[in-house]
């Protein structure tokens, strides 16, 4: 049974999220991984404002992914890349049949015919997707190398502060060069 909900912010247990007709609108189906919801916003603005809630707005984060990965259509977004929120959509945002799949998720995919794809999750439920197989295939390649660049960009940096924070200070000797010659020897 699907709760219903009027705001919806994407987190680790959200694994899909498509659009549904309800009367004359559109609304979203939110899978999660234990739970489902409905909610009146359609999916692209839930995407937008969960980027929103985590500091960076959606153009944004559109803009970065264009940048390090070379895409200009279809791309994934990482909405929140510290906790591994990377979502993918199956057609431009900008279309109302646009479903986005959490790349996190995601533990094989099967063609179920020419325009059906079926998704197994990490939690072993699966649905089934009106998305040819190769677009989900390239957009799993597409989100893996965005999330690979964004994670080792993340480490490099964390790399770099842990240098910062423990290199060693400037060696100046510990005693002034005069204790040396001030020194009596008891043997001499």
């Amino acid at each position: 049974m699907k709760q219903q909900i009027e705001e919806y912010q994407i987190n680790s247990w959200t694994m899909f999220i498509e659009p549904v007709e309800y009367g004359s609108k559109l609304f979203s189906r939110v899978a999660e991984v234990d739970c489902e919801y409905l909610s009146p916003v359609k999916p692209i603005d839930i995407i937008k404002t969960s980027c929103g809630y985590f500091g960076v707005d959606y153009e944004s984060r559109k803009k970065g992914t264009r940048q390090l990965i070379g895409y200009n259509r279809k791309i994934p977004i990482a909405i929140e890349p510290a906790n591994r929120l990377f979502f993918f959509p199956t057609l431009s945002p900008a279309s109302p049949g646009c479903i986005w799949i959490s790349h996190e998720h995601v533990e094989n995919y099967v063609r179920m015919g020419p325009q059906q794809t079926q998704i197994i999750f990490r939690n072993k439920q699966s649905h089934l997707f009106p998305v040819p197989y190769g677009t989900i295939e390239g957009q799993m390649l597409r989100t893996s190398l965005l999330k690979t660049k964004l994670l080792q960009r993340i480490e490099n940096t964390e790399r770099k502060l842990v240098y910062l924070s423990y290199r060693p200070k400037s060696s100046k000797a510990s005693e002034s060069s005069s204790s040396y010659h001030d020194h009596v020897f008891l043997d001499e």
